[in-house]
């Protein structure tokens, strides 16, 4: 038997249960993993809420992105992975039926990269999507360069501080923006060269480029404040939006005179695995440095699922909220 966070119907964290449910031998491509730490995903509340782009598979549906954890079985054919080998998750495509949240969980080999030496599992588990998702928006899609002006939105979000952390690692003028002040201090200490308001957004980032604008924006949020991101970009720069944490309607009119992109980490790594190999070696280089080390706003225990959630909805955290699995 194992343990596995399930949901019988869309809602609040009240909805998520922590069930014993039967788990077997890996298939073929697939492998089994211990799961030690969870990573905790705005995408997932937004998944067990009904909110998500994709919708669960209800009436009993799993949840969950990202872990890290050790190989306990690999089936047929998964030839790069052996028991005992230390893992995390990335790209989980199909929550509902491989969700991590779990003490055990059988995943396809495709979506499991090695973990590094040294690396815990906590940090482990709490890297590689935000690092994935801003690796892949930044350098493949938005070629940021040395010099060039980069505004994030929800920069106090894991996303978030990956990209910031990315941005001036490249040489690039990270600036951040986020809705709660109290946050700002932090932001700058975490490398944004300038944090702004998000209700001043337009108004600042123009006297802080000269009224150039942004080359490249980097938005989470989506909704109607996303007709006012595309006023800050730049003539010949680039929006980019990588989540619709807003669910309210987001205009779209295609006469905007810029570039705009919709990411997503699941059709953008899975088109072209060189991508993902690119996005590992670049990580890991960053996480050898120290440069990326994930900042972890809080942990919790795998049976306090239903408070984590709520810290999670509570946009009060900095950085990644995980959870620590006890065997």
């Amino acid at each position: 038997m194992a343990r596995a966070v399930l949901f019988h119907e869309t809602g609040g964290p009240e909805v998520l249960r922590l069930e014993n449910v039967q788990i077997g031998d890996p298939g073929r491509g697939e492998v089994r993993i211990r799961i030690d730490a969870i990573g905790l995903n705005r995408a997932e509340a937004l998944f067990r809420s009904g909110a998500y782009w994709l919708s669960p598979d209800l009436p009993s549906s799993r949840l969950g992105h990202e872990a890290a954890g050790v190989v306990e079985a690999a089936g047929e054919d998964v030839h790069h992975l052996k028991p005992g080998d230390p893992i995390s998750t990335v790209t989980i495509g199909d929550m509902s039926a491989h969700g991590v949240y779990g003490d055990r969980v059988i995943v396809p080999a495709s979506e499991v990269i090695e973990r590094p030496a040294g690396i815990d599992a906590v940090t482990g588990a709490a890297t590689w999507l935000a690092y994935t998702t801003a690796y892949g928006a930044l350098v493949e899609v938005g070629r940021l360069r040395p010099g060039a002006t980069v505004l994030i939105t929800a920069a106090a979000g894991a996303v978030g501080i990956a990209a910031i952390r990315i941005a001036k690692h490249l040489g690039a003028i990270p600036i951040a923006t986020t809705r709660d002040e109290t946050k700002h201090a932090q932001l700058a200490e975490l490398g944004a060269a300038h944090v702004v308001p998000a209700d001043h957004v337009l108004k600042e980032v123009q006297t802080l480029t000269g009224g150039r604008g942004a080359a490249l924006v980097l938005d989470a949020i989506a909704g109607p404040g996303l007709e006012t991101l595309a006023q800050v970009v730049a003539p010949d720069g680039t929006l980019i939006v990588t989540s619709n944490l807003d669910p309210s309607p987001t205009p779209l009119p295609w006469t905007w005179p810029l570039d705009l992109r919709k990411y997503a980490n699941p059709m953008f790594y899975g088109a072209d695995p060189a991508r993902m190999e690119r996005a590992r070696r670049f990580i890991t280089a960053g996480l050898d440095t120290g440069a990326f080390a994930p900042v972890i706003d809080r942990t919790f225990d795998l049976t306090e699922i239903v408070e984590a959630h709520r810290h999670l909805d509570s946009n009060a955290h900095v950085g990644k909220v995980v959870v620590e699995v006890r065997h």
